[in-house]
């Protein structure tokens, strides 16, 4: 799941235009490395439960994964009567998608969605990112003669599984590339969760959605009039979730509701909104538990010679595969050349166009949206799902065979321009490049100096003395 991330600060060397994928400022490169941190440990929890379901489905002891899968429990009374699978897919994906909720949020009031010049890039990109995937599913299920209810399966990017490949090949991508990954993700996030609650819904309860309305508006109350502690909003939830799912809409959206309703700009007395803090207290559940357990009751295919033929033998699954590898990295590199082409942006001179292609090319490794828009379009038919994702597997893995050489081949160039943001000969805690361009560290400085001069006249005015020319930083 993406995290808020800031825009690149602007190139002085582009007037009267902004620089796309420029150096970031000091404050946004930390904020990206804190990021950064936290999607990579979830994507490697993520990429491990894979593994797992993969090997546990294809080894003797099958029938016994199949058995936990399957086995069902829960309140029938309720309607909530589900297997494990379908309480990791409906269940523990909406905090998933809470969290989702509560970062879009974010980036809506206060990151780069709230400046349109700014979200034009990610929006534009993201939106081709999800067409042109969707459009070569269609083309070629259309021309193979299988079914269209697939569309939506290879628009989804995991941005977690993507920053795990990164850890994992040891790519020292610049914090640029890393911030546009992140923020593609969020508008990513946001059409993929319309795209569920639009072409995903089966016929209406309308009493259970009233109730679920009525439940969010109780919510937007308490949250306005500053009520607080978790035994009051962890039941209201559930019985939010429990109501949107018998309402006939994917109970994921719950999560996103109730997510987008918090307060995520801080009060004056406040260090962090109240959305900050929810997010920072469930953000590890959802990273390392919710998301690990969807992804081993959900990867767990049958992987043979047979199954992986089938894999390109059948339009719906190859149109997947096409889909993640082609389609993604297509759209993507597209909507970007297109931003640049007709805005007044222009690409950082420390990077080319095969840098951008390279980053789309990663963000076709789908997998957690992905699986669950496969089993949601292909309900009917188990033997078709398992193909699905079997193919967003494959996708998924193609993929980030693709972008690893594509970025290999320029992880000298990375390396450099790494190194150079890191690099901190005076041990100032400051990386060099900043004391040297950035001028919002210089302001900072200049700040801190008049500060102390002032602090220092006072002094000399009490003492009755001149004192000392007081020296401040460069």
């Amino acid at each position: 799941m993406p995290a808020s991330t800031p825009s690149p600060a602007p190139d002085r060397r582009n007037a009267g235009g902004r620089t796309v994928l420029g150096r970031l400022s000091l404050p946004e490169r930390n904020s990206v490395a804190d990021a950064l941190r936290t999607e990579t440990v979830g994507g490697v929890l993520l990429l491990l439960a894979a593994v797992a379901a993969l090997i546990w489905a294809n080894t003797p002891a099958r029938e016994s994964y199949e058995s936990v899968r399957d086995f069902h429990f829960g309140p029938a009374a309720l309607g909530l009567d589900l297997s494990v699978q379908h309480w990791a897919a409906d269940g523990l994906l909406a905090v998933f998608f809470f969290v989702a909720g509560v970062e879009l949020k974010r980036e809506l009031v206060a990151g780069d969605l709230k400046d349109p010049r700014a979200a034009a890039l990610p929006v534009v990109a993201a939106l081709c990112g999800m067409a042109v995937p969707a459009l070569v599913y269609t083309l070629v299920a259309v021309t193979g003669g299988g079914s269209l209810a697939g569309w939506a399966v290879p628009t989804a990017t995991d941005i977690a599984f993507a920053l795990a490949v990164l850890a994992v090949l040891g790519t020292s991508l610049p914090s640029a590339l890393r911030a546009f990954l992140l923020t593609l993700a969020v508008v990513d996030d946001l059409f993929a969760i319309l795209i569920i609650a639009l072409f995903f819904t089966d016929d209406l309860d309308f009493a259970a959605l009233g109730g679920a309305v009525a439940g969010l508006a109780v919510l937007w109350l308490l949250l306005r009039k500053g009520v607080r502690g978790w035994y009051v909003y962890v039941p209201l939830a559930l019985v939010v979730w429990g109501l949107m799912y018998n309402s006939g809409i994917h109970a994921t959206v719950a999560g996103v509701a109730m997510g987008l309703m918090l307060r995520c700009t801080p009060r004056e007395g406040e260090d962090e909104s109240p959305g900050e803090r929810v997010e920072h207290l469930v953000h590890p559940l959802s990273a390392g538990l919710a998301v690990p357990l969807f992804a081993l009751f959900s990867a767990g295919v049958t992987v043979s010679g047979g199954a992986l033929a089938d894999v390109f033998g059948r339009p719906e699954t190859l149109g997947v595969v096409l889909g993640l590898v082609v389609g993604k990295a297509v759209g993507i590199f597209g909507g970007t050349w297109l931003t640049v082409r007709f805005t007044r942006a222009s690409l950082s001179d420390d990077l080319a166009w095969p840098d951008v292609f390279a980053v789309a090319s990663l963000a076709g490794i789908g997998f957690t949206v992905s699986l669950l828009i496969g089993e949601l379009a292909f309900t009917d038919d188990p033997a078709l799902t398992d193909g699905v994702k079997a193919a967003v597997l494959t996708g998924s893995l193609i993929a980030t065979v693709l972008s690893g050489v594509l970025l290999k081949i320029r992880n000298s160039k990375y390396r450099r321009l790494w190194e150079e943001e890191e690099r901190d000969g005076d041990r100032s805690g400051v990386p060099d490049v900043y004391e040297q361009s950035d001028p919002a560290y210089h302001l900072r400085m200049a700040e801190i100096y008049e500060r102390k001069a002032a602090e220092h006249r006072r002094l000399a005015e009490v003492t009755g003395g001149a004192g000392e020319e007081h020296d401040g930083p460069a």
